[in-house]
């Protein structure tokens, strides 16, 4: 039996999620103001500096401290199962390999961050009107993107699997 390679490279993916991540934060950090809205495509898109304490849409935001821990524990966690998943997917098979790769590096993205600063720089907010997405960063389009991939090619995986039979 012939041992195929395993998808362990293609965490060089999350490697360069972080990268971009931190140096996107550093840049934030260095050149906007807190809370204030810097338009990039009027009407659309700020960049707009906040701090989230909690997870998505700020959950928990206002628990006290301990959601801090907490979060931190969960991306350490998501991020080992995925990487050992990675482990035994070949590599060839990118569509399960680079949606985990993405959420791992989006994950401890916003760890280093959490362990830096106590919580995550959001700097990117879309907008229609009066209506406002949540601020965002780099990692959590990382997240979320990743985890459309591990959805969507999951369904399709699923899909041909049954259209086999």
């Amino acid at each position: 039996m012939r041992v195929q390679p395993n998808a362990l490279p293609w965490l060089l993916v999350s490697a360069v999620v972080i990268v971009l991540d931190q140096l996107s934060k550093a840049w934030v950090l260095a050149s906007l103001p807190e809370y204030t809205a810097v338009p990039v495509i009027d009407g659309f898109w700020n960049w707009y500096r906040s701090y989230n304490t909690g997870a998505a849409f700020s959950f928990l935001s206002d628990a006290g401290g301990w959601q801090k821990w907490f979060f931190m524990a969960l991306a350490f966690g998501i991020s080992g199962l995925l990487g050992t998943w990675l482990s035994r997917t070949p590599r060839r098979e990118w569509r399960t390999a680079l949606p985990f790769a993405l959420v791992i590096g989006g994950a401890l993205g916003n760890v280093i961050d959490r362990l830096r600063h106590g919580h995550v720089v959001d700097f990117i907010q879309w907008h229609w009107r009066d209506h406002a997405w949540p601020s965002f960063n780099v990692a959590d389009s990382a997240i979320v993107a990743g985890a459309i991939g591990i959805a969507l090619f999951g369904l399709l995986q699923g899909k041909h699997g049954r259209d086999a039979r």
